[in-house]
């Protein structure tokens, strides 16, 4: 009967193998001999000699196995590895897919090439300013004003700074030494809502919305300072709260309360009714004749145009003659207008109607028509008398006036209707009659 074991192929001796590796036999000898005899078959007669088991057959076998573990079993996986777990790794597999695999062979080719540089330096760096923020309540609400400018420090600074690949990647800080402080940049910002509304300053000027007096203090009962017109401008001095401010009005200071005052920016007329209004403050008794009266051709127009009294039109024709003999005599020509008015009742006397000749002139007590002047327009006697006023009424001796002459001044006793009266009208109450009509005029201007 043949040798079972001689025909045993390499799959049947891996699968012994393995099985011995699960289940090892006792490490005492054995003793059964029948047992034995599985793996080895002895001669009875000559226990040395074996004829079913050849070196040669051992050695091939050797190598054999030799081959087979290299084919089926790579360098790093271990006999202990059980092949019933080929399965459940199997499982595990389909589930955890590597989907980012690692390029081994770059990472190395990376890391070979990387050049990490570290050095050590000592450099002069900027210390950054601070900015303040200061609340200021004579300033626009929100409107910032530059106080200072800020002034960046210096120090010295020793450092360890990483390059990779000539790139600065970090630095660590080894000592600081300060060379001089920042000085920090002062911004003020402003609070005030009154002048943010007015779009004002400290220092601009600004408007009475009515006539009002300015206080001594910031209190409705303390002492009045002085009494501001309508419309009249003042200097906007100082803002101690949002209710009261200080002002300064024709020099004089004092307080008032901020609800009264308003600016061009949120009035923009007030610019022109203050100028007239500076006009007609102006106007008295005392006025300074032998100067102009500071209106324009415009105004001029505005108080000529649709006079009630002026029937014939006669003002309001020539009222650019007025306006000239003003600039060009350097007198004032309303009041020019004014005497014209009175001596010709508006333009309607005989004399005014016949000879163009408002004023009179020439004209004696006892006989006025017969000795007035005769003029070829309105207009020529309106500079004629305009010259004669000049020259000899309204300015002192020497003084020059027009065409290179100087005042005669027979009549002279001071530049005002007063002393006009004095020597130009035998009616002592003239000057009044006149100063009347000049203030119906210059009213017109705020009509």
């Amino acid at each position: 009967m043949p040798n079972p074991n001689e025909y045993r192929n390499l799959s049947e001796v891996f699968r012994e193998l393995q099985e011995m590796q699960h289940n090892p036999q006792p490490s005492e000898p054995v003793n059964n001999i029948a047992e034995n005899k599985k793996y080895f078959n002895f001669n009875s007669r000559n226990p040395y000699k074996n004829h079913d088991l050849k070196l040669s057959h051992i050695i091939i076998g050797c190598g054999l196995l030799i081959v087979g573990l290299a084919v089926f079993f790579p360098k790093n996986t271990s006999f202990t590895q059980s092949y019933a777990k080929e399965e459940e790794i199997s499982e595990i597999s389909e589930y955890e897919l590597n989907r980012h695999r690692l390029n081994i062979q770059n990472i190395i080719s990376e890391n070979a090439n990387m050049d990490r540089v570290k050095e050590q330096v000592t450099e002069v760096r900027d210390i950054e300013f601070e900015t303040e923020y200061n609340n200021n309540p004579s300033l626009p609400k929100s409107e910032e004003v530059l106080l200072r400018e800020g002034t960046i420090g210096k120090e010295n600074v020793t450092a360890v700074k990483t390059y990779e690949n000539g790139n600065f990647v970090e630095e660590i800080i080894l000592s600081k030494e300060k060379i001089s402080d920042p000085v920090s940049k002062v911004i003020d910002i402003g609070t005030s809502e009154f002048l943010a509304k007015h779009k004002v300053h400290i220092g601009d000027t600004m408007y009475f919305v009515s006539t009002s007096s300015l206080k001594e203090t910031t209190d409705s009962s303390s002492k009045d300072v002085a009494e501001v017109k309508e419309s009249l401008d003042v200097k906007l001095l100082e803002l101690p709260s949002e209710e009261w401010c200080k002002v300064s009005y024709d020099n004089i200071e004092g307080y008032v309360k901020t609800s009264n005052l308003t600016s061009a920016s949120t009035t923009p007329n007030i610019v022109e009714k203050n100028r007239i209004q500076r006009i007609l403050i102006k106007v008295n008794e005392d006025i300074q004749l032998n100067r102009t009266s500071g209106l324009s051709l415009n105004d001029y127009k505005k108080i000529f145009t649709n006079l009630p009294n002026d029937s014939n039109k006669i003002f309001e024709n020539n009222y650019t003659a007025f306006y000239n003999a003003e600039k060009k005599y350097n007198i004032n020509g309303i009041f020019l207008a004014a005497i014209a008015i009175h001596e010709s009742n508006w333009g309607t006397s005989e004399i005014a109607e016949n000879k163009k000749n408002l004023f009179g002139y020439g004209s004696y007590d006892s006989t006025p028509y017969t000795s007035s002047f005769e003029f070829t327009d309105y207009s020529e006697g309106i500079e004629t008398v305009a010259k004669s006023l000049v020259k000899y009424y309204l300015n002192p001796p020497g003084t020059k006036i027009y065409d290179d002459e100087t005042a005669s001044a027979w009549y002279y006793n001071g530049p005002t209707l007063r002393g006009v009266n004095t020597r130009y009208a035998s009616d002592s109450d003239w000057h009044s009659k006149v100063f009347s009509y000049m203030q119906t005029l210059y009213n017109r201007l705020s009509v």
